[in-house]
């Protein structure tokens, strides 16, 4: 009988899975009418988020970050350059989103994704729109010297709602990071502080490098995202690559700290003519918010105990 009801078990599985393959669309309407998603999600409900910062020990700030199976690395290095002569007092940032081939099937070996510059892009004009980062605190000395820090994020698991792991895991990053301390030497170059300096040779540095912690940047106005789909009357929160390669009108709202609406993406599609679903979507990314906020709060009290 055991071996029956298994038997059973197997070929009803094999059959919902061939249901769903052939019927996509009408599998998950079945979910929909549930209230449910093929997950157990509910519609408007995000998928479990995890952050650890410190991942790359290499870097000067790192995070990694998981939403559901969506799984992103980011990584900053920080360098010493010259500011441009528009903005003397200022740092930069640059942004790459990487999408190798073992993040999804679509990505092919030897050709870029062609996700990869658009998100990069979208992430770049987000960080700076913010307010997140002021560029005068990477600035060393005016006119001369400053940081310019490059952020690099790998997508590993590309399982939707790419942009939302993706900014998440860059503010993680940023608030893991610890800038380098540096000097001037004797012919009146910026210089790294020498490390594992004894206390007698720490006395002849001068300036920074006199401090004995790398020093913190100040985030404020720290933009989160949540993308959405619209489909029929539902409002569907976090969708999976599956849910967003079916629908095909994805919205993604960026909100500040402060819930400020900051942004709103629609990468094509049809036109959203219902404002009241537009509206849905952003009180969506506000519960979202406070979620976001507490998980990056517990990772960062995590790593200051350890």
């Amino acid at each position: 009988m055991a071996v029956a009801n298994g038997s059973g078990d197997f070929s009803s599985k094999m059959e919902l899975d061939a249901f769903r393959h052939l019927f996509p669309m009408q599998f998950h309407d079945s979910h929909h009418a549930k209230s449910i998603r093929p997950d157990a999600r509910e519609i408007r409900e995000a998928r479990y988020t995890t952050v650890v910062l410190g991942s790359v020990a290499s870097a000067d700030g790192s995070a990694l970050v998981k939403i559901g199976s969506t799984t992103m690395l980011a990584a900053i290095k920080m360098e010493i350059m010259t500011p441009t002569a528009e903005s003397p007092d200022e740092g930069s940032i640059a942004v790459e989103f990487h999408m190798p081939p073992i993040c999804s099937p679509v990505v092919r070996p030897g050709r870029p994704a062609d996700t990869a510059p658009v998100i990069s892009k979208q992430l770049l004009e987000t960080i700076t729109s913010s307010g997140m980062i002021d560029l005068k605190e990477l600035c060393l000395f005016s006119g001369k010297a400053a940081w310019m820090a490059y952020l690099d994020i790998y997508c590993l698991d590309a399982d939707g709602a790419l942009f939302d792991a993706a900014l998440l895991s860059a503010v993680a990053a940023f608030s893991h990071l610890r800038i380098p301390i540096v000097s001037l030497n004797d012919d009146g170059r910026v210089v790294l502080a020498p490390k594992n300096k004894d206390k007698n040779d720490s006395e002849e540095l001068k300036g920074p490098a006199n401090k004995e912690e790398k020093r913190k940047l100040k985030l404020k106005n720290v933009p989160f995202s949540l993308t959405c789909v619209l489909h029929k009357s539902y409002i569907i929160a976090d969708p999976t690559a599956e849910e967003e390669s079916l629908m095909e009108t994805v919205v993604t709202v960026v909100l500040d700290s402060s819930y400020q609406l900051l942004s709103l993406y629609k990468p094509g599609g049809p036109a959203v003519a219902n404002t009241s679903a537009i509206q849905g979507c952003v009180t969506l990314a506000w519960q979202r918010i406070n979620e976001l906020k507490k998980i990056l709060h517990e990772a960062i009290s995590d790593m200051e105990v350890d």
